[in-house]
């Protein structure tokens, strides 16, 4: 019996290739876990520095889904649960800001740093698709630095380093998909 192929071709990196990303990343994690490669003194501060930016990285990119919803109610529905993954991220990586004490609603009040870029690039554009093609492009290169990140710091950290990337590439795929 044979299959025969979709006639829809996919906008964005297919299932395949985000779970052998994800994959990946966990055997690289897996092998470097063991032990650290400098020495004792200076790692604890740079992995407190990689951790204190990847939370930084991730209350922007959730007051940049915030924005976003803001700006386009009717993609509120699709990216509520994308944001409220990020803010986890945030938390995960120590933020106490992206914590919101709103349970539900629109989008969780984010403060004014958080709400993207100190280079002006947090405006949102005005069409819908244009938006989802900038959470996109965001998430894609906030995935990359973090798995190049996760390569330079210890253990655990690199671990999250790598769930959060893979996540973002789950992301990517699910902003560029045609009408969710």
């Amino acid at each position: 019996m044979s299959f025969s192929s979709s006639p829809r071709l996919p906008s964005g990196p297919r299932r395949r290739s985000l779970l052998a990303s994800a994959a990946g990343a966990a055997l690289l994690v897996g092998c470097s876990g063991g032990s650290d490669s400098g020495g004792t003194e200076g790692d604890p501060p740079a992995a407190d520095r990689a951790r204190a930016r990847a939370a930084r990285d991730s209350e922007a990119l959730a007051g940049r889904y915030a924005s976003v919803m803001a700006a386009h109610p009717g993609l509120a529905e699709r990216l509520r649960p994308l944001h409220a993954e990020v803010v986890r991220h945030a938390e995960a990586f120590g933020s106490v800001r992206a914590a919101s004490p709103e349970a539900s609603g629109a989008a969780p009040s984010v403060s004014a740093r958080a709400a993207g870029p100190g280079d002006g690039s947090g405006a949102v554009p005005t069409t819908e698709k244009d938006a989802l093609a900038l959470l996109a492009a965001t998430e894609r290169e906030l995935a990359d630095r973090r798995a190049e990140a996760l390569l330079k710091v210890p253990g655990e950290l690199a671990r999250l380093l790598a769930s959060v990337a893979a996540a973002g590439a789950a992301h990517v795929y699910l902003l560029t998909e045609a009408d969710g």
